[in-house]
């Protein structure tokens, strides 16, 4: 086995746990009657997406000959039947990042959604949004094609800026929107019930990210500067969110922090392999700084986006996207360009989140035609998690069963 595939292998089992990770930084986001809940959502995601993955997804994310601009052909290789086993490392490594990014619009419904609502849409949305966007940036599709169109530098998207923040973040918001508010929707209503839970899902999250980002690189050299990259921007953004809070007179905290190192990790996520250290500093400064702000959105524009999906990953995969337009090496309009890797950057955000938006929409309003989508109102009155999942997060008397 050759060295990249070893490190492939360890890499794809780094981004398995983030989805777990994910589950408990939920998990520990929402209220305690909703946990339960909260974390099936990613777990569901990690069943439903890595089924769809094998049966027909990888054929979607790589355009074969005769497929056409939108998608693989599902039937090329349905069940991996045909699939080269030398194949199988890269096979498992895509299926990963397909869980974790559908996985992630589930923070935008906390609370109000039942489960197989969310499985549905999770399984639509993956076949007919994710695998296709995959396969237009990674595949060999439009996007990755752009910049030969153009006679401009290439789209550059290392691990999913645009495919997996922008794509679901877009998406998050119309779900969210089709959802509708919670019933006690407002500023301060809804207290993160466990802060460890939050702290131990973000270590989890930025552990695994070493994969998620240098899990692509082909040299050690490459590695190290995502390595160093995938460090210093969320640690950047840590102080950019702290220091905003500070400077609107809001007490610093943990969730605060926590949020500030998704936000970097996010926005450096496509940039890590073609950023000096430097400017992944700022980057993380920026991004820290600006989704401090972006999470109070949902109250001025009266849209519930529980979790912040909008405000961390796609305001900062929005940024970390663009940015590179400015400071790529050798590319970047300050770094010695001409402002074309800037327009196919901005060309490829405005495709994903466009098109993620409206089909996502499209989806959650069928979606709610068929089951309802929200719980019954005394069931989030009362929690979805012992009413729906028979659960409770915390059992903290023992029944005389139980002794």
């Amino acid at each position: 086995m050759e060295a990249t595939d070893i490190w492939t292998l360890t890499s794809a089992a780094l981004v398995l746990i983030m989805t777990p990770g994910l589950a408990l930084f939920y998990g520990g986001l929402v209220r305690v009657r909703s946990v339960v809940n909260m974390m099936l959502f990613s777990l569901s995601a990690m069943g439903v997406v890595g089924v769809l993955w094998i049966l027909f997804g990888y054929s979607m994310s790589v355009l074969g000959d005769g497929d056409g601009w939108f998608a693989g052909n599902p039937l090329r290789d349905f069940g991996l039947a045909t699939t080269d086993p030398g194949e199988f490392i890269g096979v498992g490594f895509g299926a990963v990042f397909a869980m974790i990014t559908t996985a992630l619009i589930s923070g935008a419904i906390a609370d109000r959604v039942g489960l197989g609502s969310w499985v549905l849409f999770s399984g639509v949305w993956a076949s007919l949004v994710y695998f296709p966007v995959a396969a237009w940036v990674w595949g060999g599709g439009w996007i990755a094609s752009l910049g030969t169109w153009l006679g401009t530098p290439d789209v550059i998207d290392l691990a999913g800026g645009t495919a997996i923040h922008i794509n679901a973040g877009a998406a998050a918001l119309a779900l969210a929107l089709v959802v509708g508010k919670r019933r006690d929707f407002a500023r301060g209503a809804h207290r993160p019930h466990s802060i460890p839970l939050v702290t131990i899902g973000a270590a989890l999250l930025w552990f695994g990210w070493i994969g998620f980002n240098a899990g692509l690189a082909t040299d050690a050299g490459t590695a190290g500067l995502i390595l160093v990259n995938t460090l210093g921007s969320p640690a950047a953004a840590i102080i950019g969110w702290l220091a905003t809070d500070a400077l609107r007179g809001r007490k610093p905290g943990v969730i605060g922090a926590a949020s500030g190192a998704v936000a970097g990790l996010v926005a450096i996520t496509p940039a890590a392999a073609n950023l000096a250290p430097g400017f992944a500093l700022l980057l993380g400064l920026l991004a820290g700084a600006a989704c401090a702000f972006a999470i109070d959105w949902k109250f001025r524009l009266g849209y519930d986006d529980s979790l912040d999906v909008v405000g961390l990953h796609l305001v900062a995969g929005v940024l970390g996207t663009v940015y590179l337009g400015f400071f790529a090496f050798g590319d970047g309009l300050f770094t010695g360009g001409d402002g074309g890797l800037l327009l196919v950057q901005v060309l490829s955000v405005v495709a994903v989140a466009g098109y993620s938006f409206i089909a996502s929409l499209v989806i959650a309003f069928g979606v709610k035609t068929l089951t309802g989508l929200r719980v019954p109102a005394e069931i989030e009155e009362r929690g979805i998690d012992s009413a729906a999942h028979g659960e409770e997060a915390y059992a903290l008397e023992n029944t005389a069963g139980d002794r």
